[in-house]
Parts: C-alpha cells; sequence; structure tokens
C-alpha cells in the first residue's frame, strides 16, 4: 500500500500527464526504505525528479496533516552540482514542484555567483533545500558555529557525480561529506563553540565511537551519475569506506534513450586536410544541417576554437546576427545567463559552445547537436549528445564534424563504442595532500577541530584511506610550526593550538584562506571591460601581455580595439577591423582516451582485413589505399614503424594508437633507449596516433629492435626519469599544490599578484623542499601527479606490454604517410619564429616531401620481428 507522500506524488505526476518510470519507482522505494548509493541515469531521463519527488515523499510522510503548513524547518536537503550555471535550472524546476504541491518551502542556491545580500539572507533564515557548488559548501564548513546550520540537514546529493570524480574537486566533495557525516553521527552540538567543555571531557572510549560515524548514521547520501566504466567504485568513492553496505543501494535507469549519430564526410576526402583542429572547411555542410534544425548546439573541444567558428559563421552567414550566441566559461556571467534564457525562450538558433553546456541545463527546445572534432572520450560525447532531445522520449540527434581526415575513423569508433557499451573509467584521486591541508585550515578558521577525531574522519573517505599517522603529524605540523624548513617564517604559521583545539585566531589569515579555498587553478585572468563600462569576459594574462594598445582581436564574438590594461582590467572599445587575433587560453589539447583508443585500433584491424562496412571507413579508402600503397596499413597483432630520411634529418614515426599523453613519454623513454646504443640528439612531435623521433644522424633502430628490453617494463620509472625532465615536470605540478595548500596567496580581489611572481615564488620553495626536505609530503605528489597525469604512467605501462607482444613492422619509405603527415605538421607549431602562415609552411612542407629524390633505405639485420623495407612512390 503507498504512503501519503507516494500517492500525492502519484496524482502530481498525473496532473502533469507525464508517467513514471520504473527506475523513478525504484529510486522512490529505495529512498523512502532509507538506503544511500548512486543513480545511474543519462541526461534528460528526468533524473532530478527521481531523487527530489523521493525527498518531498518523505518529508509529507513525516507530517501527513501539516505538510503544507509554514514552519521552520531549517535545512533539510544539500544538492552539490560541479556547475553553477546548472543551480538555477534545478532550482526553479524544484520551486515549482513546491508550488505545485501547496509546500511552502524556499529553495535557493549559495554559489560564486550569490551576491552579499542573498548570503546575508541565506544567513538568516535557511531555506529547505539550498543548492551549492564544492567550493562553496567548504565556504560553509569556514563560517563560525557552521555545525547549527546542518543539524537538521536530512540527505546531500551530488549531482554530475562523474565530473567530480577523478579530480581534486571530487576529494572536496569527499572530505566535505565526511564532516557532515561526523555532525549526523554525534549530533552538531559537540562541535560548537558552546559545547568546548563537554568536548574537552570526552572519554577515549567516546572518542572512538565518535569515529564509528556512519554505523548509526542517518545522512542519506546520494549521488547522480551518467554512465561511465566504474560505477560500483564511484559509488563507494561517494559513500566512504565506513558505510554500511547494507545501506548501499545501485539504480540504475533502464530508459532506452535513442540517439542518431551521423558523421558529417567531406565531398573530396582526396582533397580534405590530413591535420588541423580547427574544422572551418566544412562550416557549409553544418549550416545546411543548422537551417533545417529548430535550435542547434555547435560544440567545439576549447574556447579559442569557440570564438574561430563564431567568427566564421558571422563572416559567412551575416542573417545570423541576432539569432545566434555563443557560450564558454570566460565570458561574463551576464552573457553566458543570457544565452541559457534565450535558449529556453527559443530566441536563438544556433549556440557555439565549450564544456560550458556540457552538463545538466535542460535546453528543450534544442533538437540538434553538432560536435566539431573528436571529443576524444565516448562518455564527453554522449553527453553532449544528450543536449539535444533532452526530455524522457525525445530523439537525440547529434553530427560528428572531423577537422582532419583520420578523425573520421575517430567517428567510427565512437558509434562502435557506444553501440558496445563502453565507456570510460573515471579514477579516483588518492592521497592528495594540497586538499587536504586546505581543509584542515579551512576547519580551523571556523571552530576549530580536533587532531584525533579529524584524523579518524578523513580516514573514512576513499580518498585518505591509506593515510598513516605519522603523514597526518606532518601535516599538522605544517599548519602550525611550518614543517622542517619554513619554521620560521610567520607567514606560514596559520594554525594555534588552544588544549587539543587546532584553531585560527587571525583575522588575517582566516580572510586570505577564505578567498583561496577551491582546487581549480589557472592562469591568472585578467576582466575584459568597454571603456565605456560594461564587462565582457575574462582573458588570461599571457594573452593580454602580448597586446599593445592599437591592437584589434576576437573575442565573445566582437572586434575589439585594446586601449590600456589598468588594475587586472582590460579596456577596449568596439573596433571595424574584420581580422584581429583570436584569444588562446592554456590548458592543451584532450588526449584520446584509452576506451576509444582501443576501439579506434579495432577499426583500423578491420580495416587493415578490408573490411569496410561504416561509412567513414568508405570514405577514407583512398587514404587508406595510399597508406597501404606507400608503407603499410597494420593489424592487431602487428607495430608499425616508418623511417626515412630527408634534409632535416633521419625520421623515425612509431605509431602506438594510444593518445598524446602517452606517446609524449613513449617517445622520450624509447629516444632515450636509443641513446645508450648511440648518442644522440631527438626532436619529439607527437599527435593522438603515434610519434616521431628525428635526428641528425642515423639512429640504429634495427639494433634496438633486437633488444628485448627496448619496449621493456623492466626499470620503466628509472628510465622515465632519466628521460625526461622529471624535476622540470614535477615543479610545474607544484605550482598548482602550492596554491590549493596555500603556500602561496593569490592576492585580493582586484588585486592579484602577477603570474611571473607566483611561479617565482612556487618554484623557489620547490628548490628549498627539493634540497632540505626531500621527504616533503607535498613535493612528493607533485612527482605523482606528473608521473600519473603527465604521462599517464599506467597507459603507458599498458602500452609497452602490448607492443612488446606484438610483431614490428619496420617500413623504409621514401616520403610522408598518411598517418606521418600530420603528426610531422604538429612539430612546425613549436618552432619559435617564422613570418609564414601556418597553411603557408605546411604546403611547403607537403611539396618537399613530394619532391623527386629517394630515401635512403636503412639495410635492416634479419630477425624474428620481420623487419619490412619498403619504397615508396
Amino acid at each position: 500500500m503507498n504512503t501519503k507522500g507516494q500517492q500525492v506524488i502519484q496524482q502530481w505526476y498525473k496532473q502533469k500527464r507525464w508517467k513514471q518510470f520504473p527506475f523513478q519507482k525504484e529510486m522512490e522505494s529505495v529512498y523512502l526504505s532509507g538506503y544511500s548509493g548512486l543513480l545511474n541515469a543519462p541526461t534528460g531521463s528526468g533524473k532530478t525528479f527521481a531523487l527530489f519527488l523521493p525527498f518531498l515523499a518523505d518529508y509529507i510522510n513525516k507530517h501527513p496533516d501539516t505538510y503544507t503548513t509554514q514552519k521552520n524547518n531549517g535545512l533539510l536537503m544539500l544538492w552539490i552540482t560541479p556547475l553553477r550555471a546548472l543551480t538555477n535550472d534545478i532550482r526553479k524546476a524544484m520551486q515549482e514542484v513546491c508550488d505545485e504541491l501547496g509546500i511552502p518551502w524556499r529553495i535557493m542556491t549559495r554559489t560564486g555567483d550569490t551576491s552579499a545580500a542573498e548570503k546575508a539572507a541565506l544567513k538568516k533564515k535557511l531555506p529547505e533545500v539550498l543548492l551549492t557548488t564544492p567550493e562553496s559548501l567548504h565556504l560553509m564548513l569556514a563560517q563560525k558555529e557552521y555545525p547549527k546550520v546542518f543539524q537538521g540537514l536530512q540527505v546531500v546529493v551530488c549531482d554530475e557525480w562523474h565530473e567530480l570524480l577523478g579530480t581534486k574537486r571530487g576529494v572536496q566533495v569527499e572530505l566535505g561529506l565526511s564532516r557532515l557525516k561526523a555532525l549526523s553521527s554525534v549530533g552538531s552540538s559537540q562541535f560548537t563553540v558552546e559545547s568546548k567543555q563537554l568536548a574537552e571531557k570526552k572519554t577515549i572510549q567516546q572518542t572512538a565511537n565518535h569515529e564509528l560515524q556512519a554505523e548509526n548514521c542517518q545522512l542519506r547520501i546520494w549521488g547522480i551519475s551518467a554512465t561511465i566504466g566504474n560505477l560500483e567504485q564511484a559509488a563507494e568513492v561517494l559513500l566512504g569506506n565506513n558505510f554500511p553496505p547494507e545501506q548501499i543501494k545501485m539504480v540504475r535507469a533502464d530508459v532506452d534513450k535513442k540517439l542518431v549519430i551521423q558523421s558529417i564526410i567531406p565531398e573530396n576526402i582526396e582533397n580534405y586536410s590530413w591535420a588541423g583542429h580547427i574544422g572551418v572547411k566544412l562550416l557549409p555542410q553544418v549550416m545546411e544541417i543548422v537551417k533545417k534544425s529548430k535550435t542547434t548546439l555547435i560544440f567545439t573541444n576549447t574556447r579559442s576554437q569557440a570564438e574561430i567558428w563564431y567568427h566564421a559563421i558571422i563572416d559567412n552567414y551575416p542573417e545570423y546576427a541576432g539569432i545566434m550566441a555563443m557560450h564558454h566559461g570566460s565570458l561574463d556571467n551576464e552573457l553566458r545567463n543570457w544565452v541559457e534564457q534565450a535558449l529556453h525562450a527559443e530566441a536563438l538558433k544556433v549556440v557555439v559552445c565549450t564544456s560550458s553546456l556540457d552538463l545538466g541545463v535542460d535546453f528543450r527546445p534544442v533538437d540538434t547537436v553538432v560536435q566539431v572534432g573528436s571529443p576524444k572520450g565516448v562518455a564527453r560525447f554522449m553527453q553532449r549528445a544528450g543536449r539535444s532531445g533532452h526530455h524522457p522520449g525525445a530523439i537525440s540527434k547529434a553530427y560528428y564534424v572531423p577537422t582532419h581526415s583520420l578523425e573520421l575513423l575517430e567517428g567510427a569508433a565512437l558509434k562502435q563504442a557506444i553501440k558496445q557499451g563502453v565507456f570510460e573509467s573515471r579514477d579516483p584521486m588518492l592521497l592528495t595532500m594540497d586538499v587536504l591541508i586546505q581543509f584542515m585550515v579551512t576547519l580551523a578558521v571556523s571552530d576549530g577541530f580536533r587532531a584525533d577525531e579529524l584524523f579518524n574522519e578523513v580516514k573514512s573517505t576513499f580518498a585518505f584511506a591509506d593515510l598513516r599517522r605519522d603523514e597526518f603529524n606532518q601535516l599538522l605540523d605544517f599548519i602550525t610550526n611550518g614543517g622542517k624548513t619554513l619554521a620560521q617564517y610567520d607567514e606560514f604559521l596559520k594554525v594555534e593550538i588552544e588544549n587539543g583545539l587546532f584553531k585560527v585566531n587571525s583575522r588575517r589569515v582566516a580572510m586570505r584562506h577564505r578567498l583561496s579555498i577551491g582546487t581549480i587553478t589557472s592562469d591568472l585572468s585578467i576582466r575584459v571591460k568597454w571603456l565605456s563600462g560594461g564587462s565582457l569576459g575574462t582573458l588570461e594574462e599571457s594573452f593580454i601581455a602580448k597586446l599593445k594598445p592599437g591592437n584589434t582581436f576576437w573575442f565573445a564574438g566582437r572586434s575589439l580595439e585594446f586601449i590600456k590594461v589598468k588594475e587586472m582590467t582590460a579596456y577596449v572599445k568596439k573596433s571595424k577591423a574584420t581580422k584581429g587575433l583570436i584569444p588562446s587560453w592554456n590548458g592543451g589539447r584532450m588526449p584520446l582516451s584509452s576506451q576509444l583508443s582501443a576501439v579506434f585500433r579495432d577499426k583500423l584491424d578491420e580495416v587493415a582485413h578490408g573490411i569496410e562496412t561504416d561509412e567513414e571507413v568508405i570514405a577514407l579508402k583512398p587514404l587508406f589505399d595510399l597508406q597501404a600503397e606507400l608503407s603499410h596499413l597494420p593489424q592487431s597483432h602487428e607495430f608499425l614503424i616508418e623511417s626515412f630520411k630527408s634534409r632535416e634529418g633521419h625520421h623515425l614515426i612509431f605509431y602506438p594508437f594510444e593518445g598524446r599523453l602517452v606517446h609524449e613519454g613513449m617517445a622520450s623513454l624509447l629516444a632515450y633507449r636509443i641513446s645508450k646504443i648511440k648518442s644522440a640528439s631527438f626532436s619529439i612531435a607527437m599527435n593522438d596516433y603515434g610519434f616521431e623521433l628525428l635526428t641528425d644522424e642515423d639512429i640504429p633502430i634495427e639494433q634496438a629492435l633486437e633488444d628485448v628490453t627496448f619496449f621493456s617494463i623492466d626499470n620503466l620509472i628509472d628510465d622515465i626519469q632519466h628521460s625526461l625532465n622529471a624535476n622540470e615536470m614535477a615543479r610545474r605540478k607544484f605550482r598548482d599544490i602550492a596554491h590549493i595548500g596555500g603556500l602561496v596567496f593569490t592576492g585580493y580581489p582586484g588585486q592579484q599578484v602577477k603570474n611571473k611572481h607566483l611561479q617565482a615564488s612556487t618554484s623557489l620553495l620547490f628548490d628549498v623542499f627539493n634540497e632540505y626536505e626531500p621527504d616533503n609530503l607535498l613535493v612528493r605528489q607533485a612527482y605523482n601527479e606528473a608521473l600519473a597525469f603527465q604521462l599517464e604512467e599506467f597507459r603507458l605501462r599498458a602500452a609497452l606490454q602490448r607492443i612488446a607482444s606484438q610483431s614490428i613492422i619496420l617500413k623504409t619509405i621514401e616520403r610522408p604517410t598518411p598517418f606521418a603527415f600530420p603528426i610531422m605538421v604538429d612539430s612546425l607549431g613549436r618552432e619559435r619564429l617564422t613570418t609564414e602562415t601556418m597553411e603557408e609552411r605546411i604546403s611547403k612542407m607537403a611539396r618537399r616531401y613530394s619532391a623527386d629524390g629517394a630515401a635512403e633505405t636503412i639495410t635492416p639485420r634479419p630477425r624474428k620481428i620481420g623487419i619490412v623495407r619498403k619504397k615508396g612512390l
């Protein structure tokens, strides 16, 4: 028999003429039974209501006769989202439900965009539901008497958990939840200033009981996640190590979400670019799709690419002025809000955007999505494709636009991966000491913490399950005494100890820490404003520093003339110039994911065996025929290496098809191993498909291949450290770690410290730690992050093991093949000085390598791996 709450919710569905999906009914049942867990549902399937409505039903069950009566309930639900943009739509949807059910609740948001007046109103009277971000949650934990805010909290929902998992923001959520679980378990009174004396009298046994917080925890925790490869682990990370397994449920939405994917195939593939990442040559075909659609989102992978595409559309299709817009993270918040509202109001025909519109925002008028360039991951493409037909029962239509020829094969691989249900895993981050230091100071800024209690709370998280007590003590020593190295500098003595309570007493330290809370680090931003007033957004300092007064650049879809920089603000005025610089942002290109690269290799194997069922493969046949003619098409059991000579020197090109980060590490590793046979200096270039080693002397590749250790994982870490400047890579990682851990202060609003000064400060600290405190936990973390994220060491190791089991095919060719040419083009971007455009330089390269004149062949020594010589045409 249904409860009162369930009856009310079912009646609401009937009034809306909506059907309750089976997964929504299952979610309602498990929630009302008191479970916590993870809801796995695709975008546009009604996942927000799947969790919010059971929460309302639970409240109605507890107050069956008075749920429509105004009460001072306090905060009952905390809803955490990764993007501020998500909160507005979710808040409106929740408030609408409450109003229609006659529940007199307030649904409010607290993010970085929340005004001071709204924050003051929140403090005065808490809403029943609060939507926030990981950073704002920690800011709330940094307030005095924060336990009072959470004393009535019943449930925490982490929306789009897959986006936070595997990031330091996800670790922030883990730590925040560990504190909320502790408050729920023992009662918030033990954590307030008023209860200080009682807390000091606690016995050891009471403290031990306190740490068994999840055993009788009343707080429910739910995550909402799209499909990823490690959903069970995602739930484990969210809930922590000590959450009772019998109280955990996984709810999966078995919703048949129809997705139609079509690749845009160039009319003449022989003349389409072999390299590049912009794709504007296919603009006419894209605009035909836009013309036939109601509303289209054109997704690009970078902000620069979005600016270029917007500019190209306005130049070539001026009739779209007024009905098109752009949306990315560097635009002013008011501009982004206007775009989102205009999408809702069906006032826009097309929006060029980046990942800023990837998540959760419900734009029902959008019926078509265009993805420009490979998204480099299956889950990312699914997320973006789901922006179209973003409501239950609707069909999602997505078009894939390759920016160069071989990207068409990535389109075929994407379709195959989605059909097979192959999705990337999000590996959780472990032992991020910088985030933990920030969290410890956050708690010290508010009401303080006790070391034993906090250690056990932190140990309950997945991220810090392996944290040792001596490591925790090092961090305590660091925030109180500056550790072994910085004890003489007052700047680093932030936390004081009073009767066992770790607390920040300095108002200056507290204010600077609150301004620094968060784990998102980037180049210093300069706000761009009209000279006459009004903001356009932000650009990185490194780009603005290159401009001189009078220079023209394109930003926010406008041609702008740079006037001056004053107090971290760049002032501009409108320009009539049709040409100008396009801003660039640091961050680099995304590497091919391990799952997509594996399916890509499968597709390439089909090509090598003559299987031509995909439209993309059929279109690419001229390119593959040329590759086979000049060199070889590798099958799944083969590993291709191409060798040729030019005026530049001896080129060796390897094709692991593992993504650019793996190739960066593998290229340096193999160059080092070759150099042990013959000393040489190598120039390295790479893309997602392979890498090039170039030197001015002959490379003894046959001799290297005869050595069974050439592709071995033996001594891998030592060889990596010898082959790469490990110190420099760790130094770059340490810059962000120092920022998050509070070693450097980036400045007050409007008075930010310049980038070069921050770099100098963090570099000096890194050198000091390296010399005087080599066991420093933050330095160790920097080296670990360089290996794990810069080089993807785990993937590198797996790739080497795969290659070691394959037959090596060494081809001696006369000129670059279709596979090789894009890698060599990539190397052009790293030359420092040129007056030629990239197109002119690529054209010159093509003419040079297509000219007559054979490259010398290298005579291989016979061996079992099947070295093959073949002259190209």
